[in-house]
């Protein structure tokens, strides 16, 4: 082992925390705005419409780029790819803070989006490329995967406290200091890589079908509550976004340098567990959506009570994360893993179908936020895992891109899905008064929590399924070159 590759070895773990320190200052920004959203309201005189842009703005930018930022990191170097995105994002921190005005703040969110996409895109990508052996490879997936779920309920508990203590502005500036520190042990820690040259695929009609498609599709799942989603805005949009799409899709087909070859698709851990992720997240996003509706509007929670009620979530994610994931992977393979994560969450969501108008947290939420944290815990490592392993390394960037891209637009679907599904039959349920309301809320959320259950109803036989492994024609190798289901999260497949 050359000089090089023993520093690299010495590095990755270290290394690893660096690429978890950015993914959780991207995780933690989206939260901790929710929650000052009233506040920086009140200061800049948003109305109620405006204010949504500024959500709007990170979510458009931040899903329509991940995809082309995934190849582009495959095409330049994955390194040069997550500094310039963490770069950008903690100038767009910066400007968002001294911002004085409406129009400034949104520009500064679309930046953040951007910059948070660039660095999102190649980090899973670059752990995949930095642990090859399956045992510690599922154990930095565990990592990786506690930050991206934790995240957003200490971002709720941390946006709660700053707005209060300190003032909207230092939500932003929270994010400059880490920032600095972030980029500055990243170019000592990560090794260099020089990328394959924009010869192995600069499409630009293609990246500009994707991504325009993709920031259109975000635009109008984000805006469908706003509109309805029987509308002609809706429609209309989405229909574009669609068209756009397939027109992306027929370029890549005909392409001699593809944005994103088709070929990945041949296999079935890749599109599989992508179809599977976006299941399992929009049910994931809708709960958390939900429930800290439910209790702040119906129960008169506070945002920091919110978050605490969330809090034994993390716990048991970060104990199911970081300590068993990975053993439970490599002795019953990824696809039971993911199983039985989809069978805890489902059971979770099934409780909280039966939440009465004023629940008593320990007897109705605490057991399924632990059940929750128990299916999070368990799923999100494996369908991570197992869509993994289904890329070369040539194109981990790529594929770190499309399963970003796919949980970003779950998360869009299943907020808005849900939150109309919930308020279109609260509004139907009943009015007057503050008890009738009350009802008529509990009863809407209920149905919501009960679709979100049936989602995943519909991961478990799509991941039972598909994602089952062929008999393999040689031990630990199945006929087709994926992982068999007793290997689990394995190593990508070599060119």
């Amino acid at each position: 082992m050359g000089e090089t590759a023993v520093r690299a070895e010495r590095l990755r773990w270290p290394a690893l925390y660096v690429l978890c320190a950015g993914t959780l200052m991207i995780v933690l920004d989206g939260s901790i705005v929710t929650v000052a959203l009233p506040t920086i309201g009140s200061a800049l005189s948003f109305s109620q419409t405006s204010l949504s842009w500024l959500v709007n703005a990170y979510m458009i930018a931040f899903g329509g780029l991940l995809l082309l930022s995934g190849r582009l990191g495959d095409l330049i170097g994955r390194k040069r790819m997550f500094l310039a995105g963490i770069t950008l994002f903690t100038a767009a921190s910066l400007l968002c803070g001294l911002s004085g005005s409406q129009e400034v703040l949104i520009a500064g969110r679309f930046l953040q989006g951007v910059g948070g996409a660039m660095a999102s895109a190649v980090t899973l990508g670059m752990i995949v490329t930095m642990f090859t052996e399956p045992r510690e490879q599922a154990k930095a997936i565990g990592v990786f995967s506690f930050v991206a779920a934790a995240g957003g309920s200490i971002g709720v508990i941390a946006g709660g406290v700053l707005t209060q203590a300190v003032g909207w502005y230092s939500i932003f500036y929270i994010n400059v200091p880490i920032g600095i520190v972030i980029v500055a042990l990243a170019a000592r820690l990560f090794q260099a890589d020089r990328g394959l040259g924009f010869g192995a695929g600069a499409d630009l009609l293609g990246a500009f079908l994707v991504t325009s498609g993709l920031m259109l599709l975000v635009y109008t799942i984000n805006q469908a509550e706003v509109h309805g989603w029987g509308s002609a805005h809706t429609l209309g949009f989405g229909a574009v976004s669609i068209v756009l799409l397939a027109g992306f899709v027929l370029r890549q087909a005909k392409a001699a340098d593809p944005l994103l070859p088709l070929r990945l698709f041949r296999s079935r851990p890749l599109w599989g567990a992508n179809v599977v992720q976006i299941l399992f997240v929009a049910a994931l996003f809708g709960f958390q959506f939900l429930l800290a509706l439910y209790l702040q509007s119906v129960n008169g929670y506070t945002a920091i009570e919110t978050g605490l009620a969330y809090l034994p979530g993390p716990i048991v994610i970060a104990v199911i994360s970081l300590g068993l994931v990975a053993r439970l992977m490599t002795r019953f393979g990824g696809r039971k893993v993911l199983l039985a994560g989809l069978v805890s969450t489902a059971v979770a969501l099934l409780l909280l179908a039966r939440l009465p108008v004023h629940a008593a947290y320990a007897v109705d939420v605490l057991p399924a936020v632990i059940l929750l944290g128990v299916g999070g815990g368990l799923a999100l490592p494996a369908v991570i895992g197992l869509a993994m392993s289904g890329a070369t390394p040539a194109d981990s960037g790529l594929a770190s891109g499309l399963l970003n891209t796919t949980q970003q637009i779950g998360g869009a679907v299943g907020v808005a899905a849900l939150a109309t599904v919930a308020s279109s039959h609260a509004q139907g349920a009943g009015s007057g008064g503050d008890i009738a309301t009350a009802v008529a809320l509990t009863e809407g959320y209920r149905l919501a929590f009960s679709v979100a259950a049936g989602l995943l109803v519909v991961a478990f036989l799509l991941a039972a399924t598909v994602l089952s492994s062929p008999r393999p024609s040689a031990p630990g190798r199945p006929e087709d070159g994926t992982p068999s289901d007793a290997e689990g999260a394995s190593v990508p497949a070599q060119s």
